[in-house]
C-alpha cells in the first residue's frame, strides 16, 4: 500500500500541473493579456517579477476589504432609501391625518358659525320686521277683537257638547 500512494500522488500532481500549465497557456494567449504585457506597464512588470508578485497579491489581499466596503456602501445605501421611503412614509401619514383634524375641525366651525348667522338672520328681521312695521298692529287688524270673540266661543261650543 505504501508503494501505490506516492505513485497516485505523483499522478495527481502531474495532473495538477497538467491543468495549472492550460491555464497558464489560455490566460497568456488571452488577447487582453498580450495586450497589456505589450504596453510599457507591462514590460516594466515583466522586467520586475518582485514588484508584480507584490502587486498582484496586493490586489488579491484588497480584493476582500475592498468587496467588504462596497457591500458596506451598497447595504447602507438601501438602508438610507429605505429610512428616507419610510420616514417620508411617516411624515405624509402624520401630515394627512393632521389635515383631516383640522378639516374636520372647521367643518364643524363653520357649521356653527353658519348655524348662528342664520339664527341671527332669522331674529334681526323679524325685529326690524317688528319694530320698523309700516302700520301699527292695532291698524293691521281692526276687528281683531270681534274674531276673537267668536272663535272663543266655537271653543266654548265645543267643550259644552
Amino acid at each position: 500500500m505504501a508503494k501505490e500512494e506516492p505513485s497516485s500522488i505523483s499522478k495527481d500532481l502531474q495532473e495538477l500541473q497538467k491543468k495549472l500549465s492550460l491555464l497558464i497557456d489560455s490566460i497568456q494567449n488571452n488577447s487582453k493579456v498580450a495586450a497589456f504585457i505589450k504596453s510599457p506597464v507591462g514590460q516594466y512588470l515583466d522586467r520586475h517579477p518582485f514588484l508584480a508578485l507584490t502587486l498582484l497579491v496586493f490586489i488579491a489581499m484588497s480584493a476582500i476589504p475592498v468587496g467588504f466596503f462596497v457591500l458596506l456602501v451598497v447595504l447602507l445605501s438601501v438602508a438610507a432609501l429605505v429610512g428616507v421611503i419610510l420616514l417620508e412614509g411617516l411624515v405624509i401619514s402624520v401630515g394627512g391625518l393632521s389635515l383631516l383634524c383640522v378639516l374636520c375641525g372647521l367643518g364643524f366651525v363653520s357649521l356653527a358659525i353658519s348655524g348662528i348667522v342664520t339664527v341671527s338672520y332669522v331674529v334681526v328681521s323679524s325685529l326690524i320686521s317688528c319694530w320698523f312695521s309700516p302700520r301699527p298692529l292695532a291698524q293691521q287688524n281692526p276687528g281683531g277683537d270681534r274674531q276673537l270673540a267668536v272663535k272663543s266661543t266655537d271653543f266654548e261650543g265645543l267643550y259644552q257638547e
